[in-house]
């Protein structure tokens, strides 16, 4: 069955899903706030910024005005930057009220929001009352837009507290080389997606310093720990984080060049500055924020999270990279599972 679709977001990871989901039967509209971007779709069926060397479906249609693109769709997909998701979402609200359509809405996009600390499936629900959705489902796990674009295996989740809802996102999405697994645990997802990041942002600085296999494994390891904590804290089932979208992002994430999280640590390793590394970077560094985030929340929650502040501190504090990790090795002994 077709369905009709809106993409907010023609990113890397937005665009190339819009591609899968049109070669896929349905009828998808991708939005981006940029007119040239726009006309670049369109016209080249291009997204060079983003995808280099990528041909897009000629029937992929983009579209600058939201209100086009939302109207009338069945699914709402939203792959925006975090901080973008609660305009975003009130601009969309405008015009399901208009219409009074309650469509599913669906994101994919990693991180928790500054300030508030809220996943993003809260963000939307705050903001899309409920007489305008059907339901929220988040889409999350080991994945990059490169290699998705190349056809390659790729697994994930849709989580939803609405059964029916993540097995429609399960169909929408699923073809012979990108498979979909369904889980009711929205919190544990969300957590997982958000705070792999900042453990990716450690993973590429130890590369950038000159660590070598036994440093990274130890701090993925450890990562999925403080990770794994917060998140039960927080109600999260444990398993989800031995799950795609919790271990299996966490090492997609940490050990790949093509994750900018871990180009950014690699290049602060190197001895960037963090002004320069978010200047040249040109995309969105989610776990730049996330760590912030998450942060403050292991404080409001009384968690230990000694690698999440360990990186707050270079981040926010200009903590030297090179002193923290013997500060790191040095804390008093502890036992591994407690």
């Amino acid at each position: 069955m077709t369905e009709k679709i809106a993409v907010l977001g023609a990113g890397s990871w937005g665009s190339i899903l819009a591609n899968l989901l049109d070669r896929n039967g349905n009828q998808v509209r991708l939005w981006s706030y940029s007119p040239d971007q726009v006309t670049e779709l369109n016209t080249l069926h291009t997204n060079k910024r983003y995808v280099p060397d990528f041909h897009y479906s000629e029937s992929l249609t983009a579209y600058s005005d939201l209100a086009t693109a939302v109207e009338g769709a069945d699914v709402i997909l939203f792959v925006v930057p975090t901080k973008a998701i609660r305009s975003v979402a009130q601009q969309v609200t405008a015009v399901l009220q208009r219409t009074q359509a309650h469509p599913v809405i669906v994101h994919a996009s990693k991180g928790l929001e500054l300030g508030t600390h809220k996943r993003l499936s809260q963000v939307l629900a705050e903001e899309i009352p409920a007489e305008n959705r059907q339901a929220i489902v988040v889409l999350s796990g080991p994945s990059h837009a490169e290699e998705v674009a190349r056809e390659d295996i790729t697994l994930i989740t849709a989580a939803s507290e609405n059964e029916p809802a993540a097995k429609l996102v399960q169909r929408l999405f699923m073809n012979d080389y990108f498979r979909i697994y369904t889980n009711t645990d929205v919190i544990g997802v969300e957590l997982g997606a958000a705070l792999k990041n900042i453990i990716a942002l450690g993973a590429g600085a130890l590369h950038g310093l000159g660590y070598g296999d036994d440093a990274k494994a130890a701090l993925m390891t450890r990562g999925l720990a403080e990770i794994s904590r917060l998140g039960v804290a927080l109600g999260a089932n444990p398993l989800t984080f031995i799950g795609l979208s919790g271990v299996g992002d966490l090492i997609v994430t940490a050990t790949s060049v093509h994750s900018r999280n871990w180009r950014a640590g690699n290049e602060l390793g190197a001895g960037q500055s963090l002004k320069d590394v978010i200047e040249t970077m040109g995309m969105v560094i989610e776990g730049i924020p996330s760590t912030k985030a998450a942060y403050e929340l292991a404080q409001q929650q009384n968690i230990e999270m000694p690698i999440t502040e360990a990186i707050y501190d270079v981040l926010y504090n200009s903590a030297d990279i090179k002193q923290v990790i013997p500060q790191l090795m040095q804390r008093e002994g502890k036992p591994e599972i407690q």
